[in-house]
C-alpha cells in the first residue's frame, strides 16, 4: 500500500506538471509585427438611418473595444455601389449613412475623415475600402441623379440585381482610379483596400454580357477569359500605380476569395478544394498581383472552419503560405464561424486556438483581418477576451514592406520626465527627417525594470505608440526605478534605435 501511495503522489505530480507545461505553451508569443485588423462593413446596414450621434456613439464603442482586445488596423468600408461614406465630388452620398442615396448626413459630418482621426487616437492604422465595380447591390431601388450608372449608363450592365461597372472598358478603369485617386490626395489614410468583388460571382442563368466589347478589342486574345484576367490584371495594375503616384506608402490591399484554383482545375498549383475560384470563376489572378508586386498586402478570405468538406481552412492557410509569400499575407477569419465549430482535435474547444497554431506554424503569415468588426465586439465564444487576454495581449507594430522603403528614421532626442499642469509627462524631440520616407510619423514607448537587460525585440515592454511627442505617465510619489526607451517609426513603420532614460514614478 505505502509503495502504490508513493506511485500515486508520483502520477499525480507527473498530470500536474503536464497541465501546467500544457497552460504554459497554451500562452501564445504574440509577435512583435504583425497585422491586426478588423473589417468594419456598411453595406449590411447596420448604421443606415442611424443619425450622425448614434452612428458615432457604435463606432467610438467599437473601436474601444477593438483597441482592447490588440486590434491595431481597421479597414473600413466607404464605398459599396459607387457612392460615398466620405464628401465626393464625383459620387453620391451612400444610402447606407443617411438612408437615401445622394442626400448627405445630418448634422452634417464626414464618416471616412472622422474615423481616420478616432483611428489614429487609438494607435490604429485606417484603411479606406472600396468596392471598385459594383455599382448597385441588390436591394438599392432608387440612384441619385449624379450616379455613374445614371450619368453613363452604357458603362454599366446588368447581373443578377445588381449593375456592374463594365471592367473591359478603359474608361471605367480610369474612372475608379479618379474617385480612388480623390480619397488618397485629401484624407490621410494608411491604406487602400478593395475586396473580391471583380467580375460577379456567378449566378444560374445568367450571363455576363461582354460579348460584343470582347469582339471590339481582342488584344490579342483568343479566349474570353483570358481577356477577361487580362482586363482586371490592367485595372489592378493601374490602381496600384495611382495610388504610389499620388502617396507611395499608402498601402494597396487586396482580399480575394479563399481559392485561387482548385486541383481539378489545374493540378500543378491548385488547392485540394472543390469551390469556387478566383482565376476561373471571378476572373482575378490574385498571385500574378503578389508576384508582380501591383499589390502591397493580400488577404484571402478563409472563412471556412478546419475539416470544411469543400474549402478546409488548413488546407487553404497552407496553400497561400507556400503560395503567395511575395507580399505580406494576412488570412481573413470568419469571427462566427470560428466559434461556431469545435475543434476536431478537441471537441470541448471551438476553433480559434487551433486556427492560431496554424497562424503560428505558418511562417510567411503575417497578420489576421477579422469579419467582422461587430462581431468581435459582440464576444461570442469569448473570442474578443480571448484575444486581449492571450493572443493580441500586447501592442503590435505593422509589418515591414522592405520593398516600399526599409530605411529607419534617427532615434528621437532629448528625452525628459516632467511635471506639467495636468500630470507626469515623458517628453521627446523629433529627429530630423527630410521626406516622407525619412521623418518620423509616430513612436514607440518601452518600459524596463532598472536591471532589466534593454530588449526592444520584446512586445510585453510596449506601453505606448503615440503619434505625439509626449506621453503621460502614471506618477506615485517618486519611488519606484524604471528606464524608459523612445524609438521613432516613420510612415511604414520602420523603427530607430531607441534613446534611454531613467525615470522615477
Amino acid at each position: 500500500m505505502r509503495q502504490f501511495n508513493s506511485l500515486l503522489r508520483l502520477l499525480i505530480a507527473a498530470v500536474v506538471f503536464i497541465g501546467l507545461s500544457y497552460a504554459t505553451s497554451a500562452q501564445a508569443q504574440p509577435k512583435k509585427r504583425e497585422f491586426r485588423g478588423a473589417w468594419i462593413q456598411c453595406v449590411n446596414g447596420q448604421f443606415q438611418g442611424l443619425g450622425t450621434q448614434e452612428m458615432q456613439r457604435t463606432l467610438r464603442y467599437q473601436l474601444d473595444e477593438l483597441k482592447k482586445d490588440g486590434v491595431n488596423a481597421i479597414i473600413f468600408q466607404v464605398r459599396p455601389e459607387c457612392d460615398a461614406l466620405y464628401a465626393s465630388k464625383y459620387e453620391p452620398w451612400s444610402k447606407f449613412l443617411s438612408g437615401r442615396q445622394g442626400t448627405p448626413p445630418y448634422p452634417y459630418w464626414d464618416p471616412l475623415q472622422w474615423m481616420i482621426e478616432e483611428c489614429h487616437k487609438r494607435g490604429m492604422e485606417l484603411h479606406a475600402w472600396i468596392n471598385p465595380y459594383r455599382a448597385k447591390t441588390k436591394n438599392t431601388n432608387q440612384l441619385a441623379v449624379n450616379h455613374v450608372a445614371i450619368t453613363h449608363p452604357d458603362r454599366v450592365f446588368s447581373y443578377d440585381g445588381q449593375y456592374i461597372l463594365n471592367p473591359a472598358l478603359p474608361e471605367n478603369r480610369n474612372y475608379i482610379c479618379t474617385v480612388v485617386d480623390d480619397i488618397v490626395s485629401r484624407y490621410d489614410v494608411d491604406g487602400l483596400h478593395i475586396d473580391d468583388y471583380f467580375y460577379p460571382y456567378p449566378a444560374a442563368g445568367q450571363t455576363i454580357p461582354d460579348q460584343q466589347n470582347f469582339q471590339l478589342d481582342r488584344r490579342g486574345f483568343t479566349n474570353i477569359n483570358d481577356w477577361r484576367r487580362n482586363n482586371v490584371d490592367l485595372f489592378v495594375k493601374q490602381l496600384g500605380e495611382t495610388i504610389h503616384r499620388r502617396k507611395p506608402w499608402v498601402k494597396f490591399g487586396v482580399s480575394p476569395f479563399g481559392i485561387y484554383r482548385n486541383q481539378k482545375s489545374d493540378p500543378r498549383i491548385g488547392s485540394r478544394t472543390n469551390g469556387l475560384q478566383n482565376y476561373d470563376d471571378l476572373y482575378a489572378d490574385v498571385l500574378k498581383w503578389v508576384n508582380n508586386g501591383w499589390i502591397d498586402y493580400c488577404v484571402p478570405q478563409l472563412y471556412w472552419e478546419i475539416g470544411n468538406k469543400a474549402a478546409d481552412y488548413k488546407e487553404l492557410i497552407g496553400w497561400w503560405n507556400r503560395n503567395a509569400a511575395k507580399r505580406p499575407l494576412y488570412i481573413g477569419e470568419d469571427v462566427l464561424r470560428t466559434v461556431k465549430f469545435a475543434d476536431p482535435q478537441n471537441p470541448n474547444s471551438n476553433q480559434l486556438p487551433a486556427k492560431r497554431r496554424l497562424h503560428q506554424q505558418s511562417a510567411n503569415v503575417n497578420g489576421t483581418v477579422l469579419w467582422y468588426a461587430k462581431s468581435v465586439v459582440d464576444n461570442p465564444g469569448n473570442y474578443g477576451t480571448l484575444l486581449r487576454t492571450n493572443y493580441w495581449r500586447y501592442p503590435a507594430l505593422q509589418p515591414s514592406m522592405p520593398f516600399i522603403d526599409d530605411d529607419a528614421p534617427s532615434k528621437p532626442k532629448r528625452v525628459k520626465a516632467r511635471h506639467e499642469d495636468d500630470g507626469y509627462y515623458l517628453t521627446w524631440k523629433a529627429p530630423r527627417g527630410e521626406g516622407w520616407n525619412d521623418a518620423p510619423y509616430r513612436y514607440v514607448v518601452y518600459c524596463f525594470q532598472p536591471h532589466e537587460p534593454i530588449n526592444l525585440d520584446d512586445p510585453s515592454k510596449i506601453v505606448a505608440m503615440p503619434y505625439e511627442n509626449r506621453l503621460r505617465l502614471n506618477y506615485q510619489g517618486g519611488q519606484t526605478k524604471y528606464v524608459f526607451v523612445v524609438t521613432a517609426l516613420d510612415r511604414m513603420s520602420n523603427e530607430s534605435s531607441g534613446k534611454k532614460k531613467k525615470v522615477k514614478l
